[in-house]
């Protein structure tokens, strides 16, 4: 029995693979912590780079550097609106809802018709003479889009106009002054 002590003395009793009981390090994983955060951080970087040029289209958008340019759209004509009427009508986009008033005998303005709050359309009240937002009770001035009561902050995206061979032409959207 001493023999076979002496025999088995200093021996791994199990196979070198478990990494629990390591003894020997040659062994030893191939990807420690330290080379985990090594792999992490090297990932992250390559992440925030790679996220640069969105950033950078994002900015170039939100900053106005660069200007769009819109095709014109005619509204409506002259005479089919009386002063106080207003009239639905989609621009830039088939999908973006607006909003013309005729406010006197050649003052027009037209708004994007979605609440600056929360997107809710915008509706004209001929009885009251200004933009009301049900959802949240907001309300705009006709005259200059911007929010007289409720939770609105910012202005309605007012539309260009022009008047030209009797119609009303959606020319472009001024963008937010800040």
């Amino acid at each position: 029995m001493d023999q076979e002590r002496k025999a088995t003395n200093n021996q791994v009793p199990f196979d070198e693979d478990n990494y629990t009981h390591n003894i020997r390090k040659d062994k030893e994983r191939g990807l420690d912590r330290r080379s985990f955060m090594k792999v992490m951080a090297g990932a992250a970087g390559v992440f925030a780079v790679s996220t640069l040029p969105w950033g950078a289209i994002a900015v170039k958008e939100l900053t106005g550097l660069s200007d769009k340019k819109y095709a014109a759209a005619k509204i409506a004509d002259v005479s089919s609106l009386k002063v106080g009427d207003a009239v639905e009508f989609h621009y830039p986009g088939e999908h973006d809802a607006a909003l013309l008033i005729r406010l006197g005998d050649n003052e027009y303005k037209a708004y994007q018709n979605a609440c600056t709050h929360l997107k809710c359309p915008v509706f004209w009240s001929k009885e009251e003479g200004e933009l009301l937002c049900p959802c949240h009770h907001g309300v705009f001035d006709p005259a200059t889009g911007a929010p007289t009561s409720g939770p609105p902050r910012r202005p309605l995206p007012e539309i260009v106009l022009k008047q030209e061979q009797g119609a009303i032409w959606a020319t472009g959207v001024k963008r937010y002054e800040t």
